[in-house]
Order: structure tokens, then C-alpha cells, then sequence
């Protein structure tokens, strides 16, 4: 459990580093993650001043007039929630164009810029976008950890030594998540009624100002058909058929919480050697503590409930891994594999658009040889394959041949 003290956040080395040589920095990610506390902290070291357009009269003079209110802006300034007021994008276009000096511009939003083109295109090629998600179990451990699982997992060698079995306590990291406030709370009951309330004022607030469409009452349902379909194929034929609403808007309402970082979809790996792959995505609630809200499940709950439990654990896994990468030097891919034959890799990783490496996710104590198939037959698919892990609840660090490993869940922090 967390105090209120503020927790480093690992990605400030790239922020600091796009500081110095990018006009506008853009950090997005999903409300409370910490965009603000962020912003502040660097604001107050760089001597930007802050302004944030939750402060409703600063919001309503920036709409009434956005080229007069960016002509008074100071020359170093952080505006935060920046997607409330896309008006200004072109305006700020302007001000760098007449002067580039990097770090001027320090945006924040609650909203995926780059899935709204118009928004992405008028900065591009003077913006750099810095991806800022709910707190890593690293940061929350505060382990001191050099380098991450990710970065260890292509160095293509694991050491075979003791860890520790989390049991319980794993299942009360996927039911808190990652959210800053959530973790400072003191009780199971007093962290679920944050996620709840989050949900609430996501769904009502944030999705009804980027969207223009009408008819929105289905989308916290949706929410939670999606929180139960975790880690699985999207199947949008059947959303719609279920909430009785065309295909074209299930998939605009799936962009919609994209948008707002509430899900990610993790898309099928293909290579041209392996012709009968799966080539549908899979879906992914981007915080395991909010799924857990959206189900009502506790505990108990999800220790009767394998199924479930081996879902929600496998997007706990996609959230761990997905936010390394945020702060790591090289740029990763994810993706999924699944064949013809329901062979599957849960995690495909693509380090620099080369060196590939697979994570299967096991929601057991022990390992066997079979847990391995799907890592052994993605390995003759592709010419540069370093690892292949199965990550279990177990307590020590096992070698399963050449190139595979049996690593402990506790091993990801």
C-alpha cells in the first residue's frame, strides 16, 4: 500500500530527454495515472507555468477566442487536458513555427491524440508523445530495478535460482491495479468505490466530449461485456448482436474507450512462413483493478473462478509488460499468436522490428513441457527468436531447454 508521498516515475528520463530537443511534448495516458503530478514536477524544475483546462473559466476563454489565448501565452507553458480544447492545436502549430526552441509546449491529455488524425497530423513533426500509464508493480515496489523483465526477457537468458510464489498477494495486485489513488486507500471496500466512481465519471464525462454520438447509454454495459471478454478474440458480431446495434457502431464505440485508454487491442502476429494463422485481435481491459470492478468480483470470487482468474491475470501481464516499454531505450511490438489448430502464444514481442520473443501466461503453481508448445512452434517460424517464457506462480527460475524458461510471476518486478 502506498502513502500520499509522490512515487518516481521511470519515465521521466524520456520526458526530460524529448524536452531537450522536441518544441511540444505531449504526455497522454488515462485520467488520475499521474499526467499531472508529471507535469508539475518537471513544470517547477523548467520554470513552465501550469495551466488546466478542468478549471472551467480557463476552458471557456480558450473555446471563445483559441488564437487570442494562445497569442498571450507565456513561451514556456504546460497546458493540461489538452483534448478538451482541440481548437488550440492549430494555433500552437503556429507559435512553434515561428519559434522551435525545444520544450515550449508541455501538453497533457486524458485522451489518445494519435487516434484523432486531425489532432495528430497539425503537430506532426514537431511533436514527441510520451505514453504515461497507471503505476508498474516496479514503481509501486519501488524495487530499484535496473533492468526490467522486458529488456532481461531478450537478453535471452534467465538464471536458474530461488524467487517467491506470490499466491494471495497476487490476486490483490490484479484486484488494486495501478491507479495512484487507489493505492493509497486503506481497504479493499474504500479502493473499489474509487474504481467505481472512475468508471461513472470516464464513461459520462469524458466519452460525451469526443464523441458526436447520440445514443452513448450502451457503452457502460459494454464496458463490462468487454471487462468479462478480457484476454480474449474480439468479436464484434456478437456485441452488436447482444446489445442490438450495428457492427459499424460497437466498433465505434470500441474506439471510444480505446480513446480513452480504458482498452487496447493486442493485434495477431503473422509471418509469411505460417499460413493458417488466427488474424483476429485480442482485447485487453488496460487495468486489471478496474476490470475487477466492472465484474464485482473480490477475492474469493476469483479464486472459484479459473477462467476468469486466468483472463484478468493474462491482461495483468499485458499492462506489466506494455508499460516497461514506455521507459525503455528500445521500441517494442505486441502482438498474439494463435493458429488454425488453437495453438497459442499469449505475448509476441517484437524488439526494433527484429528480435522476437514469446511470454505464455500459466495461472498455476507448476510447469510442464506442454506449457511450451506454442513457444516451440512460434520459434521455427522466425529466423531470430530469443526466448520464450512461461510465467507462472511458482517459486524458482527454471530452464526448459534452449531458449525457454519457467519464470516466477514475481520475476516481472
Amino acid at each position: 500500500m502506498l502513502t500520499q508521498r509522490i512515487i518516481p516515475r521511470y519515465i521521466l528520463i524520456s520526458l526530460e530527454e524529448a524536452l531537450a530537443d522536441t518544441p511540444v511534448v505531449i504526455i497522454h495516458g488515462p485520467r488520475q495515472c499521474g499526467k499531472s503530478t508529471l507535469a508539475q514536477i518537471v513544470a517547477a524544475k523548467h520554470g513552465h507555468q501550469y495551466l488546466s483546462f478542468d478549471d472551467d473559466n480557463l476552458l471557456r476563454a480558450a473555446r471563445e477566442d483559441p488564437v487570442g489565448f494562445c497569442t498571450e501565452l507565456p513561451i514556456w507553458v504546460v497546458l493540461d487536458e489538452i483534448q478538451r480544447v482541440p481548437e488550440l492545436f492549430t494555433s500552437i502549430k503556429t507559435l512553434v513555427d515561428q519559434n522551435r526552441q525545444p520544450g515550449r509546449f508541455i501538453l497533457t491529455g486524458s485522451a489518445n491524440i494519435m487516434l484523432i488524425p486531425k489532432l495528430a497530423d497539425s503537430l506532426a513533426g514537431r511533436m514527441e508523445v510520451i505514453r504515461l500509464a497507471p503505476l508498474t508493480q516496479v514503481e509501486i515496489e519501488q524495487s530499484g530495478l535496473k533492468t526490467s523483465f522486458i529488456e532481461q526477457l531478450f537478453s535471452g537468458s534467465f538464471s536458474m535460482r530461488p524467487s517467491k510464489r506470490l499466491g494471495d498477494d497476487l490476486i490483490d495486485r490484479l484486484l488494486a491495479g495501478g491507479f495512484p489513488p487507489v493505492l493509497t486507500r486503506s481497504s479493499f471496500k474504500r479502493q473499489r468505490t474509487w474504481q467505481l466512481q472512475y468508471i461513472d465519471a470516464l464513461t459520462l464525462r469524458d466519452i460525451k466530449e469526443l464523441s458526436n454520438i447520440h445514443s452513448l447509454e450502451a457503452i457502460p454495459e459494454l464496458l463490462q461485456a468487454v471487462a468479462g471478454q478480457t484476454a480474449c478474440l474480439v468479436n464484434v458480431s456478437k456485441l452488436a448482436g447482444f446489445f442490438e446495434r450495428s457492427r459499424p457502431t460497437i466498433k465505434a464505440y470500441l474506439t471510444l474507450l480505446e480513446q480513452i485508454f480504458l482498452i487496447e487491442m493486442l493485434p495477431a502476429w503473422h509471418n509469411n512462413r505460417l499460413k493458417r494463422l488466427v488474424k483476429t485481435p485480442k482485447i485487453h481491459i488496460t487495468d486489471t483493478g478496474l476490470a475487477g470492478a466492472l465484474l464485482g468480483v473480490d477475492k474469493m470470487k476469483l479464486k472459484k473462478d479459473r477462467t476468469l482468474y486466468g483472463q484478468i491475470l493474462e491482461s495483468f501481464v499485458n499492462q506489466e509488460l506494455r508499460r516497461q516499454s514506455y521507459w525503455a531505450d528500445s521500441t517494442f511490438r505486441f502482438f498474439h499468436y494463435r493458429d488454425k489448430d488453437k495453438v497459442e502464444v499469449d505475448f509476441v514481442i517484437e524488439k526494433n522490428g527484429k528480435a522476437l520473443c514469446g511470454v505464455e501466461v500459466k495461472a498455476s503453481s507448476s510447469v510442464n513441457r506442454t506449457d511450451f508448445k506454442g513457444l516451440r512452434r512460434l520459434r521455427t517460424s522466425h529466423d531470430d527468436f530469443i526466448c520464450g517464457v512461461v510465467l507462472y506462480d511458482g517459486d524458482k527460475v527454471l530452464p526448459f531447454g534452449d531458449q525457454f524458461y519457467a519464470v516466477p510471476f514475481n520475476e516481472l518486478w
